[in-house]
This record gives C-alpha cells, sequence and structure tokens, in this order.
C-alpha cells in the first residue's frame, strides 16, 4: 500500500510546536498509522479572519506545490463561517484539504487536544468513504468565550513577565524606598480595605492602559463592515485580558517580593514606638499590598515594554502585522 503524503501547514509559534509534536509522535508510530508520510510547513498561512475558503484555497495550492495527498493547515487565529459563526474545523473533501483554529480547542491542555482533534481529522480525511465535506462549528451561546480563552492563553500572557523586566526594577527599587517611609506606614494602616482592593484595580488599570498606548497594540478595524468590527472586538478583548493577566502576575510577583523585604528589615514593634502606635507583623501584609500598588503606579508606568517579542505575545493585532509582511515577502 502506497504511503499518504501528508502536509501539516502550521502558523509560527504555538501551531507549529503542536505539529512538529505530532510528527515526532507520529514517527514513532503504530501498526495503523505507518500508511502515513508526514511532512511539516511553517508559514503564516491565514491573515486576519478571512474566509474558510480562502483559507483552503491557499491551503490547495500549497498541497499541489509539494504533491501532498491530503493537507492540513493549524491557525492560531479564529476562523468564521459565511453565518458570522466560529468554526474548529473546515475541509474540503474534493480537494482533501482543511484548517483547524487552535483557539476554538479553548486553551486547556492545548498540546494534547490539538495532536488529538488532528489525528481524528487526519483519519477522517483519509477514509475513501469520507465524501461529504466536514465543519464543525462552535456553540453559538458558547463559542465566543471558548475562543476567546484560547486567545488569551495562545498569548502567553506570562511571558510579559520578561518583557516588563525594566518596568519590574524600577517597581522594586520603589517599594523598596517607600517601605521603610513613616509616611508610607501610617498611609498604609489608614486605609479600609475596599480602598486597598480599588487602589489594586486602579494601579493594574493605568499599567494596562499605558502598555496599549506605548505598544501601540489597540486594533482598528480595516473597514466599516461587521465582520471587521466584530474581529477588531474579539482582537482587542483578548489583548486587555492578556494585558490584565500578565499585569497581575507582575504585581503579586511585587507583592511577595515586598512583603519578603519589609519582613528582612522592619521591626514593627520599632516601627511603631516612632509612629506611637501598635503595630503588628501582620500590619506588614497591609503595608506590602499599599506598596505594590504604589510601586505599580509609580514605578512601571511609563516603562512599557522591552522587546517586540513581547508585544507580539500580547496582542493578535502585531502578530497579524508579522503575518501580512511575511506574506508579503513570500509574494
Amino acid at each position: 500500500m502506497q504511503p499518504l503524503s501528508i502536509g501539516l501547514v502550521a502558523d509560527p509559534a504555538k501551531p507549529t510546536q503542536i505539529v512538529r509534536g505530532f510528527e515526532e509522535h507520529h514517527s514513532k508510530g503504530d501498526d495503523d498509522r505507518h500508511a502515513w508520510n508526514v511532512e511539516v510547513l511553517s508559514e503564516p498561512f491565514t491573515v486576519a479572519c478571512e474566509s474558510t475558503d480562502t483559507v483552503l484555497s491557499r491551503l490547495t495550492d500549497r498541497g499541489r506545490e509539494h504533491d501532498w495527498d491530503l493537507v492540513v493547515g493549524l491557525t492560531e487565529l479564529p476562523l468564521r463561517d459565511d453565518d458570522g459563526r466560529y468554526l474548529l474545523i473546515e475541509t474540503d473533501q474534493q480537494q482533501r484539504t482543511a484548517v483547524m483554529s487552535l483557539p476554538a480547542l479553548g486553551g486547556l491542555r492545548l498540546h494534547r487536544r490539538g495532536r488529538h482533534a488532528l489525528d481524528e481529522l487526519l483519519r477522517s480525511m483519509a477514509d475513501p468513504a469520507a465524501d461529504d465535506d466536514h465543519r464543525v462549528p462552535l456553540p453559538r451561546r458558547s463559542g465566543r468565550w471558548r475562543l476567546l480563552l484560547g486567545m488569551v492563553l495562545a498569548n502567553r500572557p506570562w511571558l510579559l513577565v520578561p518583557g516588563l523586566k525594566s518596568a519590574l526594577v524600577a517597581a522594586l527599587t520603589t517599594g523598596a524606598i517607600a517601605t521603610i517611609n513613616s509616611t508610607v506606614w501610617l498611609l498604609a494602616g489608614s486605609l479600609d480595605w475596599w480602598r486597598l482592593i480599588l487602589a489594586t484595580i486602579v494601579s493594574l488599570a493605568l499599567v494596562v492602559g499605558w502598555l496599549v498606548v506605548d505598544g501601540e497594540l489597540w486594533d482598528r478595524p480595516e473597514d466599516d463592515s461587521a465582520r471587521a468590527r466584530e474581529r477588531s472586538r474579539l482582537y482587542n478583548t483578548s489583548t486587555l485580558i492578556t494585558l490584565t493577566a500578565g499585569a497581575s502576575i507582575c504585581y503579586l510577583a511585587l507583592y511577595v517580593l515586598n512583603l519578603a523585604w519589609a519582613m528582612f528589615v522592619l521591626d514593627p514593634a520599632v516601627m511603631g514606638g516612632y509612629l506611637q502606635q501598635s503595630l503588628g507583623y501582620q500590619d506588614l501584609f497591609v503595608l506590602a499590598w499599599f506598596v505594590a500598588s504604589a510601586a505599580t503606579v509609580g514605578g512601571a508606568l511609563g516603562s512599557g515594554l522591552e522587546s517586540d517579542e513581547a508585544i507580539r505575545a500580547a496582542a493578535y493585532s502585531k502578530r497579524e502585522e508579522k503575518r501580512r509582511e511575511r506574506l508579503a515577502e513570500d509574494r
């Protein structure tokens, strides 16, 4: 039996990692996989929320160039049909081509779920009895939230932490000085819990707002169509959630470091005697909380992101620009 030549075309970054893992897993193989010959091609084959017909046509051209029997594209962008529903999978059985949207898997256990979905899709396409096109739409009610979760996790918000290294250093310096300031102790002790929560929210909002402005991360519709506006809303929502998650990780790290510093250098009894108040070590937790909020604004605001990689990790719109540049170069 002649082995099937299968081409896997993947967007750079996470989709490529998944198909590489699938290729490695397949190479170890078992008896029911020996008839597959898998080849991986990493390139940005999708641009914006294109129609699936355009994506499938581009994949078909790639299949003809490489003489593949089956072609599957794996993208980190959302895909929509003509009715506006978001899709997980769209196939053209006649051309033996399919495309799968990675964020539509929801993001949790992404590598395992991605390889499993890819394996099931290839088995279905390799079945000679399967003549009909196959489409897997997301549920109308929960599909958008599932897609949004997948997009946020694909953005990898934890990568913002090294991207905000200079901001963290500035905030830590500010916090270290503020911790030993008696006025800061008085302010922290005078604030109610709801004011501390509000200070946290405001400090994170200011940082996220500054990062959006500084990194030019806000996506604007290319035209006035409903599809373009929906695409921008989805991109901007995922960007804001990603930045908020990344800033929150930095905030928690700042809080822990400030608390450790305060416990190391401060004696609440000494500071209480100086302020003529009864203070204990439990007050250090409130102090570190207030200092983290103040240092986040005073130290991090204006520092910005350090690298283009951090920007691309935070926003779909920036990665989209990179795709367009690469596609223009290829053409």
